[in-house]
């Protein structure tokens, strides 16, 4: 769904750039209460996994393809705030590497696929958590959900800002009709993809994942009538070399598992346009869409240029994106765990008569 250069006119693409550096401004200062030294590595390779993902169109039927959005699957891992975050990276990284989404519309784009999936899917998200029993489950289902719903939200958003600043004179209904309707069918790919991966990190560390913190009630007995919690036993934690490893290991394979997506499974991607290139080619949206800033890159459409060996060029050029994708992002997050720290209150600074 990335929106390109030419569908949405210069002031509310302008606008729709100052609203999308605020959200990001916001997400930096709430991303510093999700992060912590374990999680600002993960929410790196989250980013990475994002980017590895959405070279893999999947065919929806009647000559259309989607890919994965992946708000829904950034906030329930490390968080709404973190999750703005990481699809920000994502996206910026492809329109100025990749071409991928135009640079006037990059405002659109964060406002659309990082601001109102992640927004909207972790709302969903924790209103079903709230009301379904506090099992591993259940928090994959509501991630199944939230995801599926994100994604028609997103849709349903790209067309109110095209009937704000669209520029082209088309029905509004039957583009709003389109776009809700084939995305809610890539919305069940991307519900799958979050469910699995969402599933799959719980299943070996779900001490990583924001959506299932808390994830355990606390066990029930009835007494004299009463329902009483029973006090738990504290865990012998584990050892601290012993939990970096297996934060480690779950990185580390989490990387490997994006590379090899990147490099070798996106060349079996589907060939065909997605929602958004789909709606906008029978509806006339792309009348005056233009020519990317960057269509000169040398990665540009996801290629090597002098490569002429096209597994080879669109699996280097995937692996490059992973690479500068996490390096971006770890970055990023280290940044913003580090702000955090430099922020909190040192004993010195606590008064002494302080209770």
């Amino acid at each position: 769904m990335h929106v390109p250069d030419g569908f949405i006119n210069a002031p509310v693409s302008a606008v729709a750039g100052v609203v999308a550096a605020g959200a990001v401004a916001v997400s930096l200062r709430g991303a510093r209460r999700e992060l912590d030294e374990r999680t600002a590595p993960l929410a790196g390779l989250v980013a990475a996994f994002i980017f590895a993902v959405q070279m893999l169109n999947f065919p929806v039927g009647a000559g259309t393809s989607g890919h994965l959005l992946g708000g829904a699957l950034a906030a329930i891992l490390v968080g709404p705030y973190t999750g703005v975050l990481c699809v920000s990276v994502v996206l910026l990284m492809q329109g100025i590497l990749f071409a991928d989404g135009g640079l006037t519309a990059l405002g659109v784009n964060i406002g659309i696929m990082a601001v109102v999936t992640t927004v909207v899917a972790y709302v969903v998200f924790r209103g079903l958590v709230k009301v379904l029993p506090r099992t591993r489950r259940s928090v994959t289902g509501s991630a199944f959900a939230a995801a599926l719903i994100s994604v028609p939200a997103a849709a349903a958003a790209f067309t109110l800002v095209y009937a704000i600043g669209g520029t082209t004179d088309v029905p509004l209904g039957s583009v709003l009709t389109a776009m809700v309707g084939v995305h809610v069918l890539i919305g069940i790919g991307e519900a799958a993809i979050t469910a699995l991966t969402v599933g799959a990190v719980i299943a070996v560390r779900p001490d990583l994942v924001y959506g299932a913190r808390g994830l355990t009630a606390p066990l029930k007995l009835r007494v004299n009538g009463e329902l009483v919690d029973v006090p738990a036993a504290d865990p012998a934690p584990a050892p601290a070399p012993v939990a970096a490893r297996s934060t480690r290991t779950l990185l580390l394979a989490g990387l490997g598992t994006s590379l090899l997506l990147a490099g070798v499974v996106s060349f079996y991607a589907s060939a065909d346009p997605d929602g958004l290139e789909k709606v906008a080619a029978d509806k006339g949206i792309d009348a005056r869409s233009e020519d990317h800033a960057a269509a000169d890159s040398p990665l540009a459409d996801y290629g090597v240029e002098g490569l002429t060996d096209a597994r080879l060029s669109g699996g280097l050029a995937g692996v490059i994106g992973v690479g500068v994708t996490v390096v971006a992002g770890t970055g990023i997050f280290r940044a913003v765990r580090k702000r955090r720290a430099d922020d909190s209150p040192t004993p010195a600074s606590v008064p002494e008569n302080a209770a």
